[in-house]
């Protein structure tokens, strides 16, 4: 039996005791854990829930999650997780689209009401059969009329529940992608493909005798999901969850929990490095942590390096995508990091460069996009087989992401292949300017977006967020930019911010920046 399931009923067999979950005052140890999601699934098989049905889960990172998550799959139905932040009209369309027979939600906050949104979306959507409210208080009623909470659900249930046995292509979870181009589609990850990146996890991180991960990636997104609940449960570690990333509290909970393992986007790593952190022990958490990690975005080397000095780690770089379950390269274990650099292929998986017309791109630095193939990849677009077969060929998966690769086979992102600027004929990368104004001493996050241009086709524009106390003008700052980068590259457009937008991830919205934009097109070149 291949069932993702059991990495948690095996370490609720080895270490029973050990605390599996903490949130503030809220602890659950493995066998309460494992005996929460036997409940969950016992709910679903009597509710008329049957192996194969999809059942959507919406729920930030607080203890409901895991255990629905695994309730759901040891019912041998498959986990739709969906972005906290979607609002009813979304919730709606991914219930529907996803065929959803079951939806638990979580209640929510006045700040983020989720409940009334999933409630509403429910509404919407025929198909969908059963809806749980799961309370922001255990044992609190319902505020919403008509809605079963899930604690009232569960109360008589029985923890007896042999978990469905699925097959290894069977699919264990859909995930959905931003949905940057058109409206978003569900990848559908098998419990092989799932399982397998697990395992891959566990040879690149290496297993200690107890690790602590702190999680304020969301857990609906993979990178979250898989790497750190699925891998950390499925080793034994304690999962210390953070429903909201804020650094202050980010580094208090590091240095409470003697946190050996944190995983982050780039913006969680500056956001770190910005914090004062006034009474926190920044030489404990340092003595602690023994692995960083970063992926969802090309790293700055300049973060890179600040981390390092600050606290004594090196971050170990990583790709990968939803659609490839998600870990397809890695710095390896043992391997010299490389600042820039999201290291080589993972165990068991290819990666490639082609051209726009799947032509393989060769030598040394050349630019191309990448290719994945191997367990980790997708069985396709649930429900999609055009879209599908737009990105699928021979089993080889079109990510969209643009790399260079060296002589020593290490890949370099350069960029997405949709943020690539086009100035006057010639190609501009916004991560390698990116990375040049982070060495601006005033500068302390930027990102690069391409906007209009009457004789250009494109104009290079920085959105830049000032360092603390900084008065860096924008002439200033373009002045500094043509003396460091070529003509046609740096940037003729720069706007501050007080702050750049982000997704539930921490990944920057470029697009949002470029559709805010209020430049002139037509602006003239300095």
């Amino acid at each position: 039996m291949l069932n993702l399931a059991t990495l948690l009923e095996t370490s609720a067999r080895t270490v029973p005791d050990r605390t599996a979950v903490v949130l503030g005052a809220q602890q659950l140890t493995y066998s309460e854990l494992d005996a929460a999601a036997r409940r969950v699934a016992g709910l679903l098989r009597s509710r008329g829930i049957e192996p194969g049905d999809k059942v959507a889960l919406s729920c930030p990172n607080v203890p409901w999650f895991p255990v629905v998550y695994y309730g759901i799959l040891k019912a041998g139905a498959v986990v739709v997780p969906l972005n906290v932040l979607l609002k009813s009209r979304e919730i709606a369309y991914h219930l529907a689209d996803s065929e959803a027979k079951a939806y638990f939600c979580f209640e929510g906050s006045a700040e983020l009401p989720l409940g009334e949104e999933g409630w509403a979306g429910f509404g919407e959507t025929p198909g969908c059969e059963q809806f749980f409210l799961m309370p922001a208080s255990p044992g609190e009623d319902s505020p919403i009329a008509g809605a079963e909470t899930l604690t009232a659900a569960l109360a008589g249930q029985s923890a007896e529940f042999e978990t469905v046995a699925t097959e290894s292509g069977d699919t264990a979870v859909i995930l959905y992608t931003s949905g940057t181009t058109g409206r978003p589609k569900g990848a559908e990850l098998t419990h092989s493909n799932l399982l397998l990146n697990v395992l891959t996890c566990h040879k690149l991180f290496g297993e200690v005798e107890h690790d602590v991960h702190l999680i304020s990636l969301p857990l609906f997104h993979s990178f979250g999901q898989v790497v750190q609940m699925n891998a950390g449960l499925a080793s034994g570690a304690t999962l210390v969850l953070l429903p909201r990333f804020e650094a202050r509290t980010a580094l208090a909970l590091m240095e409470r929990h003697a946190v050996t393992f944190f995983a982050g986007v780039p913006t969680m790593y500056w956001a770190l490095l910005e914090e004062e952190a006034a009474g926190v022990d920044l030489a404990l958490i340092a003595e602690n942590l023994r692995m960083a990690g970063s992926g969802g975005s090309a790293l700055p080397v300049e973060i890179h390096r600040r981390f390092g000095e600050r606290f004594g780690v090196t971050i170990l770089e990583g790709y990968g995508l939803s659609e490839t379950s998600p870990v397809a390269t890695f710095t390896p274990r043992g391997a010299k990091a490389r600042p820039g650099s999201i290291g080589r292929p993972v165990w068991g998986v290819e990666v490639d460069l082609v051209g726009e017309d799947w032509t393989p791109v060769r030598g040394d630095d050349a630019i191309g996009e990448i290719v994945i193939r191997g367990h980790n990849v997708m069985k396709g677009y649930y429900n999609r087989p055009e879209a599908t077969a737009e990105v699928l060929r021979d089993g080889w998966f079109r990510t969209g992401d643009l790399a260079r690769r060296d002589a020593d086979g290490w890949l370099h992102i350069v960029d997405r292949a949709k943020d690539m600027i086009i100035r006057g004929g010639f190609n501009v990368y916004p991560r390698e300017i990116e990375e040049v104004l982070l060495t601006h001493p005033a500068v302390s996050m930027a990102a690069v977006i391409g906007v209009p241009h009457e004789r250009h086709g494109e104009e290079v524009k920085a959105c830049v967020v000032r360092a603390p106390g900084a008065t860096l003008s924008e002439e200033e700052l373009i002045t500094w930019c043509k003396e460091q980068m070529a003509g046609y590259k740096y940037p003729r457009l720069v706007e501050f911010f007080a702050a750049l937008p982000t997704n539930a991830t921490g990944k920057i919205l470029k697009r949002e920046l470029r559709d805010a934009d209020t430049a002139t097109a037509g602006a003239p070149g300095r």
